[in-house]
């Protein structure tokens, strides 16, 4: 039972204060990971590419799957109404105050001020994804080698070839290359 409340602490403030979707829960899902032991950072990486491949929001995705693995079918529920509750109740609030206050100066400088706000929590997100994904042991930049050591470069060439992919052929459905991007990934981990 104690678990089930700390899942649902835990999501409720990351529901609360993730401004900008559901790459900019990756941070606190890392301090969620780090404080609990719940999941590693390469089970992270797992939930991201589980979460963009299926449909439906990231960050319930993620939220769904950690609560699952934490403690089943309950837990996922948990956590993932956790996540979802605080933004349910920050919508039923500013839409009765948005109309009345849409065009005052004081809205107007909040949503200008969350905008650079929840860019820089995705821009980090992506940072610490690209990180993981690129240097999953870790990286040493002290030396050439030591950074060319401990570059993945299966995860690199897989990179370029998608990017390749997608400037060549740019009226090509986003569900191809993450089709892609999962079969390449589940044969590189045979």
């Amino acid at each position: 039972m104690m678990t089930l409340l700390r899942l649902f602490i835990e999501f409720f403030f990351a529901g609360l204060l993730a401004v900008g979707g559901g790459l900019a829960t990756l941070p606190f899902l890392y301090d969620i990971a780090e404080r609990t032991g719940w999941f590693t950072d390469a089970d992270v990486l797992n939930m991201i590419a589980v979460s963009e491949s299926t449909p439906g929001p990231i960050g319930v995705n993620m939220a769904t799957y950690t609560g699952y693995i934490t403690s089943g079918v309950l837990g996922s529920l948990t956590a993932t109404f956790g996540l979802v509750l605080p933004s349910s109740i920050v919508i039923i609030i500013i839409a009765r105050f948005l109309d009345k206050y849409k065009s005052s100066p004081l809205a107007e400088g909040t949503f200008r001020m969350l905008r650079p706000a929840s860019t820089a929590m995705v821009t980090a997100a992506g940072i610490s994804v690209a990180k993981l994904a690129f240097f999953p042991n870790g990286f040493d930049f002290s030396s050439v080698g030591g950074f060319f050591a401990a570059v993945d470069y299966k995860v690199l060439i897989l990179t370029g070839v998608i990017l390749a992919g997608t400037l060549l052929w740019k009226k090509g459905h986003p569900i191809v290359f993450i089709a892609i991007g999962a079969a390449a990934g589940i044969v590189f981990q045979m």
